[in-house]
């Protein structure tokens, strides 16, 4: 019961910061230090959570997907979207273990959250002009701009959400476009990681863990869901300037934990 609740919460907190740009790596590395979630299990429950929280996107855009898979015309923008997937699916390919073994520690995440919120303060203060304002025109030059920025994220703390939506933002993409793009390309990105790991630790998966593997997938899912649909109404009156100052107090407040 006690592993139930704890995969109920580590699965809220990944559902409700996966999209938004304040870094879910980092929220749970966090969370899961804090209550303690059985470090043997962990792994493979993270897997699940991404998978829970990536259905809620694909739910939502379940209408606009089916069209692009059924219209020959869309082919281009889903070439654009996979060119974006390519940049961080070559780095996590090559260097995952690396990352995880140097740069998934509460300090980088602290200092990551820190330094992204002073930029994306920075940024939205500034007159920024946008050339696009529906993700079918986005370019192909435009797209590489999301997939490189997409890189950053592999960084915890640095927020895969928040990295892919400046970047669109700073290629040309208004903040809608930008959001509903980002969130297009995290289909195949998490789609891509999630199945490639618990490929990988497919030998840690135990039957008696079944219950909190469906309840944090469930919570990941519900909890993503909403969150998805209010970003997205959020994003067509309000800038990210509340995003960066949470995410310097976030990071703060992590530094004096650690320490």
């Amino acid at each position: 019961m006690i592993v139930a609740l704890k995969a109920l919460a580590l699965g809220v907190v990944e559902g409700v910061t996966e999209f938004l740009p304040v870094s879910s790596t980092g929220h749970l590395i966090v969370a899961s230090s804090m209550i303690d979630y059985p470090a043997a299990s962990r792994a493979t429950f993270e897997i699940f959570i991404q998978l829970g929280a990536i259905l809620a996107v694909v739910w939502h855009y379940w209408g606009p997907l089916a069209r692009l898979v059924t219209d020959a015309r869309s082919s281009l923008f889903i070439g654009k979207v996979l060119l974006a997937f390519l940049p961080a699916a070559v780095v996590g390919f090559l260097f995952h273990r690396l990352i995880e073994e140097h740069l998934f520690s509460a300090r980088v995440v602290a200092g990551s959250l820190i330094v992204g919120g002073v930029i994306i303060i920075f940024l939205e203060r500034r007159d920024m002009q946008f050339s696009v304002r529906e993700i079918g025109r986005t370019s192909w030059t435009q797209a590489l701009w999301v997939g490189l920025a997409q890189v950053l994220s592999m960084i915890p703390g640095v927020s895969r959400a928040g990295s892919t939506i400046i970047g669109g933002m700073l290629a040309g993409l208004n903040r809608p476009a930008a959001t509903q793009f980002s969130f297009y390309v995290s289909i195949p990105t998490m789609c891509a990681a999630s199945l490639y790991s618990l490929f990988k630790a497919r030998h840690l998966l135990d039957l008696h863990d079944a219950i909190p593997l469906g309840v944090g997938f469930v919570a990941a899912f519900v909890s993503a869901l909403i969150v998805v649909r209010a970003f997205i109404s959020y994003v067509q009156r309000h800038t990210f300037i509340g995003f960066g100052y949470y995410r310097i107090l976030a990071g703060l407040a992590i530094l004096l934990f650690a320490s």
